[in-house]
């Protein structure tokens, strides 16, 4: 089974930085479309960053220029910087992995990924 695992939630200042990390198995070399998800309370869940297995990337507006999303196959790590932190990023961050082909779609897609992690907390303040 795909199994994700994230790490690196934390409080932060506004304009800080912070670099989430999301653990993952062998199974999930299954899978073509590896990306971040958020929710913060009260809202919908919206996609943030992803990256094909050729290494394409694609992000949410909110984040293009803020948020560099990577992995390192042999460490089986995918990875989300975050610098220029702003309130609201607030949210739980949820690193997910889906088998689908189009994984700009996949990132903006309302659908819940078939894969996905317990979540990690980033909380900035002003």
């Amino acid at each position: 089974q795909v199994q994700l695992v994230e790490s690196g939630g934390g409080s932060v200042q506004a304009g800080g930085s912070l670099r989430l990390s999301c653990a993952h198995s062998d199974h999930t070399y299954s899978t073509n479309c590896m990306g971040w998800f958020r929710q913060a309370p009260g809202k919908k869940r919206e996609g943030v960053a992803a990256i094909d297995s050729a290494g394409t990337t694609s992000y949410a507006d909110s984040a293009k220029g803020r948020f560099t999303i990577s992995k390192d196959n042999a460490k089986k790590t995918l990875y989300l910087q975050m610098s220029s932190l702003k309130p609201e990023d607030t949210a739980v961050y949820y690193c997910a992995a889906d088998e689908e082909d189009d994984c700009e779609w996949w990132l903006l897609a309302l659908k819940e990924p078939n894969h996905w992690g317990q979540g990690t907390q980033v909380t900035v303040s002003s």
